[in-house]
């Protein structure tokens, strides 16, 4: 069996609430993290799109929840495979720089959405290896758990590190969070030595999860 592949990824639409999801529905992948994680990065990384997300300095630029959609497949000698699905781009938690009302509207409906949704099969929770858990990543990711979601923590930034120290911080994070290799990787959006690994992850997640494979049909 061959590896999955990105082969499309569009901009879909921009929504906070039940009615503004986009139609139809597919599967969908959710990234969450601190502010400036790098999620736009990891997201034109994955798609290979230069701008296909906007990349912004300035911590807590997103929003609203950011729904793209990606189109996947697979190829073997036998036949090709392919797949839909909605990667869901969060607004970054972890910024003191808006009032506590913008907090609590923030909080509502992230918490509206990844607790509701009935096609959420994977959230990728982003946090910068060059740092130690804070508390805000060890509160989403206990919340995550609580609510019976699928976790992959993504370590970013990877190339700022060696490899012995990226492989150290690694090791801590699977310690303070009580992890296992098939829970956690690093990446590097400039780099993208682990993008096929992240998108075999992702679509695991997804076939675990019922998500419709479509058969284009036996090679001649």
């Amino acid at each position: 069996m061959g590896s999955w592949e990105i082969l499309k990824a569009d901009f879909v639409t921009s929504a906070v609430r039940a009615e503004q999801y986009p139609q139809p529905a597919l599967p969908e992948v959710a990234f969450i993290g601190r502010s400036n994680v790098g999620k736009s990065s990891l997201l034109n990384s994955l798609s290979r799109r230069k701008n296909l997300a906007r990349v912004s300095s300035t911590p807590g630029k997103t929003q609203t929840l950011n729904f793209y959609q990606l189109e996947a497949r697979r190829q073997s000698q036998a036949h090709e495979d392919r797949a839909g699905f909605y990667v869901v781009d969060l607004p970054g938690y972890g910024f003191a720089r808006k009032g506590q009302a913008n907090k609590d509207a923030w909080s509502g409906f992230i918490s509206k959405y990844m607790s509701e949704s009935e096609h959420l099969h994977l959230v990728c929770q982003l946090i910068d290896i060059r740092h130690k858990p804070q508390e805000s990543d060890i509160a989403c990711y206990q919340w995550l758990l609580e609510n019976q979601l699928n976790v992959l923590l993504v370590l970013t930034k990877a190339d700022k590190l060696s490899r012995s120290a990226a492989a150290a911080a690694v090791a801590l994070f699977k310690r303070e969070l009580g992890l296992d290799e098939a829970h956690i990787m690093s990446y590097s959006s400039s780099q993208q030595e682990q993008r096929p690994e992240l998108i075999q992850r992702i679509m695991s997640a997804l076939e675990s999860g019922g998500t419709k494979i479509i058969a284009a049909g036996k090679q001649a």
